[in-house]
């Protein structure tokens, strides 16, 4: 009897076996990217949401000298891991979180950076390159498969990659503990400005982090590469979604990091075991492919505010001003009447458009209502969310099955009360990002955003269980691409009406509280969970009457078009133009739309990305350059360029006459001085 259940369970153990060493090739690279986040943050306090582009930037390159220049593989991965991205590394610290860190800005500006290079990157690989997956990246070390013993065997490039991960761990706890850079190392993380007074170069330290965070970054995209489709939009994804590891370890312990990596790589292998019958195998096989989606929504729910967009930062930066500084309630509007005509005219040029040129516009009101959406959570209410095109994808696919009839006990329903009946539905779930933001801020919030629209895109939208058989087509007085145009900006006229109202009044003072300086605001009797609740649902809402527009003007849904990586290039578009301008929205829609349009794709990703990018030497975006053009006020190049640009500290709101009264006084008493 023994014997025939040790035969019996034998098959079994060696099948969980043989999964658990093939998860250790996606677990090593997670940890791989464990251990360059952690040790970015520690050395310089930005979680560098760009490592899935530098991952998939440094594996186009290989396979670019390896492929088409035909370089010796051991040559171009030298040149690649060892100098290319580590220099990336260097040049990002040097151009983009240098003046960062020099002006003090605050996390959301340090987020929204990493996020342009996020987009630049990706916007440069798709100019390059195309969007067409690329097949043939070549490996390393090979994978041909070692044999261990018992009959066992693991592929060659995974032992590679555990071997890489134990060399790094034994250097960085050596280089940290025992020599004297690890002092300075240390003395930066406890306390920047008190180390640069102490002597230690500061810059040097921060450089070298991000040198060290390229180079893993690279590392991960030279791993996965082999066995995956060269994407520059799937690839980053991918990376993007290890965060779960360096968010398990509290962007801290390197041994955390690592053991989730490992754990999750090996747990994603052992579910493929499961294989239930009926309606249930999609859903679970999408869990077995999304593990990682799940953690990091787990993981970034569970930290709360213990992880941060930068040390010391123990609340959000409110939405970009346009003046430079937080709060207030200027933006591109404030500078008159211009921004408004320009804006009436680009929408109102497509209407001397050719048919094919209209049809590309079409896309121009829907998504201005999508960065309408951004404009009211992030701008007026200060909450940062990059989950947005997860609304907009579920006001498109709303529209879709109400209008095939596959809403159960709900008939098939004409396009219009179809698209309505969409954005109702949705705009409670803005629940679903709005309930985590009563208590959290921040990086904190944007991990936890990003996991949820995330996780619409891989469980709802790439699910043929929800999107087979649709029908999303036009009205019959809509079916002209003009009169559908005309249609939508009427629509968008309603959203811009609607967002004005919001923003104006007691509500939108209450909102401007909040967004400006929360505490203050829970003291002065706010009720700040109900604004932030309704702040985060009136985003939803617009985000799928956007989407919903966006699907009927395809005809199709589509689910690309709400692929999380537009999401982020979305989020800095807004942010670049003019968190909390409505009409600033609008403009970026047509920048985003026009230059892909006019040009090649991937440019409006390289101009975003490249604007982004250089917040550090433009605080608040194009809305702020013309703000302090039109005042005549220079830009803050200092810390103490905060609450309001161009103000020294404790003249914060004061009018040109005020300043000079202050200075009158201030002469005076200098006067009187003995």
């Amino acid at each position: 009897m023994v014997d025939v259940d040790v035969l019996a369970l034998g098959p079994d153990l060696t099948l969980t076996v043989e999964l658990a060493l093939a998860g250790l090739t996606v677990g090593s690279a997670a940890a791989l990217s464990g251990i360059g986040l952690v040790i970015c943050y520690r050395a310089t306090g930005v979680l560098n949401l760009a490592q899935g582009a530098q991952a998939m930037a440094t594996a186009y390159l290989l396979r670019e000298l390896v492929v088409v220049r035909h370089w010796p593989t051991g040559l171009a991965l030298a040149f690649c891991l060892l100098f290319a991205a580590p220099a990336l590394g260097v040049l990002l610290e040097w151009l983009v979180f240098r003046p960062l860190q020099r002006r003090g800005a605050g996390p959301a500006e340090t987020m929204v950076a990493t996020l342009g290079v996020f987009v630049l990157l990706i916007g440069i690989v798709v100019l390059i390159w195309g969007t067409t997956p690329i097949a043939g990246a070549p490996a390393a070390v090979g994978t041909a498969p070692i044999e261990l013993p018992g009959g066992f065997s693991v592929r060659a490039d995974t032992v590679a990659a555990l071997a890489a991960i134990a060399v790094l761990c034994l250097a960085v706890t050596v280089t940290t503990r025992f020599t004297r850079f690890g002092l300075q190392l240390r003395a930066v993380v406890d306390n920047r400005p008190l180390a640069e007074l102490a002597g230690v170069d500061a810059d040097r330290v921060s450089a070298t982090g991000w040198a060290f965070g390229s180079f893993t970054a690279g590392l991960v995209g030279v791993v996965l590469a082999p066995s995956l489709l060269l994407d520059p939009y799937g690839l980053p994804l991918l990376v993007m979604e290890t965060m779960a590891v360096a968010v398990a370890a509290r962007l801290r312990s390197l041994p955390v990091a690592v053991a989730t990596g490992l754990a999750l790589g090996i747990a994603q292998s052992e579910l493929t075991r499961l294989r239930p019958g009926g309606e249930l195998l999609p859903l679970v096989q999408a869990v077995q492919a999304n593990l990682f989606v799940i953690a990091l929504l787990a993981t970034a729910l569970l930290a709360g505010d213990r992880i941060s967009g930068g040390r010391g930062a123990a609340s959000p930066a409110p939405a970009i001003r346009a003046d430079g500084g937080t709060g207030g309630t200027g933006g591109i509007s404030g500078t008159g009447i211009a921004a408004r005509a320009a804006c009436a005219l680009l929408l109102l040029l497509p209407f001397g458009f050719r048919s094919d040129d209209l049809r590309a516009a079409l896309a121009v009101p829907a998504l201005a209502l999508i960065l309408l959406s951004v404009v009211v959570v992030t701008g007026y209410g200060g909450q940062v969310s990059l989950g947005q095109a997860g609304y907009a994808g579920l006001g498109a696919l709303g529209t879709a099955l109400l209008m095939s009839g596959r809403i159960p006990g709900i008939p098939a329903l004409p396009a219009v009360p179809a698209l309505l009946l969409a954005v109702l539905a949705t705009a409670p779930l803005g629940l679903l990002t709005g309930w985590p933001a009563i208590r959290r801020r921040g990086l904190a919030l944007a991990l936890v955003t990003f996991a949820v629209g995330m996780a619409m895109s891989r469980f709802v939208f790439q699910q043929p269980y929800a999107t087979a058989g649709l029908t999303l087509d036009r009205p019959v007085l809509l079916d002209g691409d003009r009169a559908y145009y005309a249609a939508e900006l009427v629509l968008l006229a309603a959203g811009l009406l609607l967002v004005r109202n919001l923003h104006r009044g007691r509500l939108g003072r209450a909102l401007t509280a909040v967004r400006d300086h929360e505490p203050g605001a829970v003291a002065a009797g706010v009720d700040v969970p109900r604004l932030k609740l309704l702040a985060f649902m009136a985003g939803a809402g617009l985000a799928a009457l956007g989407g919903g527009l966006l699907g009927l003007a395809g005809r199709a849904f589509d689910a690309a078009a709400f692929d999380p990586v537009l999401g982020l290039v979305w989020f800095a578009a807004v942010v670049v133009v003019g968190a909390d301008s409505a009409v600033g929205a609008v403009l970026a829609a047509a920048l985003l739309i026009g230059l892909d349009a006019g040009t090649a794709p991937g440019v409006s990703a390289v101009a975003v990305g490249a604007l982004a990018m250089a917040l550090g030497r433009m605080p608040g975006g194009l809305a702020g350059v013309l703000t302090r053009v039109s005042r005549g006020v220079a830009a803050p190049t200092g810390p103490a360029a905060g609450p309001a640009a161009g103000a020294p500290a404790g003249e914060v709101g004061l009018t040109p006459a005020g300043h000079r009264v202050r200075a009158r006084i201030a002469r005076r008493a200098s006067e009187s001085r003995p």
